[in-house]
């Protein structure tokens, strides 16, 4: 694994390719958009999110169907709407983002991890003017994340030390295992800074019916939002739609 850096936008990012680049990103792991969803989750308007998905489809990223709807275009057909774990979590954890982005007013993200890697699934970002994007789409190294960290602390010593031997990098730092007994201890994890300079996580697992970690549940703010007098909370409010994740991922 590369060395843990710390991820941040470009000094001169360009909106409307960001844009296009998370619809592309939508598109792949959902199967399919309409313009109303799509300028959601921009947070644009509906002619934008409409010029944004024509653009695709004239690059064929995307394609339209008869009812309007966008759906993986050519460049993506290998990425179209499956029954997927990936596509399936994404799906049913979307509106219980949304109750979790409108309750804390704060950005919120569905990830999983994979390898020695964590990769957003999906996101909902909050309406302030100060926020945390989506990482919608985006991966990480493993340790630094929430739900990578959960993911180690669900591992067995053995498993612990056989990953950790895996990365020279972390092997010795000593805080690794320290931040891992926590989440085991606490059955959540905090990212404080660990990631992006000025940010913090708290993040909870998604479990499956035999109690395997399926995925982690996080809401993320900028460090001057963050009390930590509300970390209890925050945690009882993020177990609580967890709760209501799985359950709808029993049914479905």
């Amino acid at each position: 694994m590369e060395p843990i850096s710390e991820k941040r936008p470009p000094a001169y990012a360009i909106t409307s390719v960001d844009h296009a680049l998370r619809l592309v990103t939508a598109l792949q792991l959902e199967g399919s958009l309409t313009v109303a969803t799509a300028a959601e989750r921009l947070g644009v308007a509906r002619s934008t999110a409409h010029r944004i998905l024509q653009m695709l489809v004239y690059r064929d990223f995307a394609r339209q169907d008869d009812g309007r709807v966008y759906r993986p275009g050519l460049l993506l057909e290998l990425a179209a709407h499956s029954p997927s774990r990936t596509a399936w979590l994404r799906r049913t954890a979307l509106p219980h983002l949304q109750r979790l982005s409108d309750t804390f007013e704060e950005s919120v993200n569905l990830s999983i991890p994979s390898g020695a890697t964590t990769r957003f699934i999906a996101g909902v970002e909050c309406r302030r003017a100060w926020r945390v994007t989506s990482r919608e789409g985006m991966v990480y190294p493993l340790y630094p994340t929430t739900t990578g960290m959960l993911h180690l602390a669900s591992l067995s010593d053995h498993e612990l030390r056989e990953f950790l031997r895996s990365q020279p990098d972390l092997e010795e730092r000593p805080s690794v295992v320290q931040d891992v007994e926590r989440a085991r201890r606490g059955g959540f994890a905090v990212n404080r800074q660990r990631t992006e300079k000025g940010l913090v996580a708290v993040g909870v697992p998604i479990r499956g019916t035999s109690g395997e970690l399926l995925a982690g549940l996080s809401v993320t703010m900028p460090i001057r939002r963050y009390d930590e007098r509300r970390l209890d909370g925050i945690v009882a409010f993020l177990r609580a739609i967890g709760a209501d994740v799985e359950a709808d991922l029993r049914v479905s």
